[in-house]
């Protein structure tokens, strides 16, 4: 079902979700899951007609860069309401899980993302890079994702490795482009790259860095561990529950992150620890079967106490 939206910033996410519930609220679904904290104001429409919601709420939005004082007001009025709206909440973090129980006193269901790399699929004319030999980053390019650290750290390490950038904004083509400026001859921008093209990138990478600051659970960053990458994470207590020690944190200092640059570009036997390190715990912690056991043990005690049983 493809519904319309409008096509700004404050507007897409409620606009498009909010027809989405009222579509979704004269159909025979059983449980409505909704993603995204934004919603909170809306996730209680579908119970008018009977049907349990469930919320995913992510990270805390409220704090991204791109915000005004108004946008950060009313993500948080959202995130007041996303404890109350829906049937039950889900986190994708036991950070994310503790604030929502400390600060609002609700309980939510701790469930992380999942990720699985794809048998290779047909070559992609994105990925002409040497194997193995290159940084990859991936991110929405927005301040909180700190594409300018990164940057201006890249420009400190004396190396032949390429920066290759996957990642665009869409609402705001003047911040790529001062990133672009910022850039020397080194670095190329490839913009958004999905399918086989973005996991081929993965598979030749020789080292990922991830720098959000903001958010629970990135599916980017475990996609990384799960492709065998050797990871630089920016030092948050979300991305350390994420990675652990299977990745190495830096600070908000461009000198961190060169210097650690640095060191794993000097040091391959470490690249080798790490990758390993990273599929294992990619494994161990967001395996895809886990996460759809307990989103199917959710919405089975859901249809139980709405009187309706599970075809699962």
């Amino acid at each position: 079902v493809i519904l319309p939206t409008i096509s700004r910033k404050h507007f897409d996410t409620a606009f498009h979700t909010l027809l989405s519930l009222i579509h979704v609220s004269f159909t025979p679904a059983d449980v409505v899951f909704i993603c995204n904290v934004a919603n909170g104001p809306i996730a209680w429409i579908p119970r008018l007609f009977g049907k349990p919601t469930v919320l995913n709420v992510d990270g805390l939005d409220r704090k991204r860069k791109k915000w005004n004082l108004i946008g950060r007001g009313s993500l948080y009025f959202c995130e007041l309401l996303s404890a109350i709206t829906p049937t039950r909440v889900v986190t994708d973090s036991r950070i994310m899980q503790e604030y929502y129980w400390r600060r609002y006193r609700r309980r939510s269901a701790m469930i992380a993302y999942g990720a699985e790399v794809p048998a290779n699929g047909a070559p992609s004319k994105a990925v002409d890079l040497p194997s193995e030999q290159f940084i990859l980053y991936v991110s929405r390019l927005e301040p909180e994702n700190n594409p300018e650290l990164l940057l201006d750290a890249y420009r400190r390490v004396q190396t032949d490795w390429p920066l290759v950038i996957v990642g665009g904004n869409a609402y705001d083509a003047a911040y790529v482009s001062r990133l672009k400026s910022l850039a020397d001859d080194r670095v190329s921008f490839l913009g958004p790259v999905y399918g086989d093209g973005y996991w081929q990138l993965l598979r030749k990478a020789g080292l990922y860095v991830f720098a959000c600051e903001v958010g629970g659970v990135h599916p980017a960053l475990i996609e990384a561990m799960a492709a065998q990458k050797p990871v630089l994470y920016l030092d948050t207590p979300e991305n350390h529950e994420t990675a652990g020690d299977a990745g190495i944190p830096f600070r908000a200092k461009s000198a961190d992150l060169a210097a650690q640059i640095s060191r794993l570009l000097r040091n391959a036997d470490l690249r080798q620890e790490l990758s390993r390190k990273a599929q294992e715990r990619a494994a161990r912690m967001f395996g895809w079967e886990e996460t759809i056991q307990k989103y199917e043990s959710l919405f089975s005690e859901l249809l139980a106490k709405n009187g309706r049983r599970s075809s699962a």
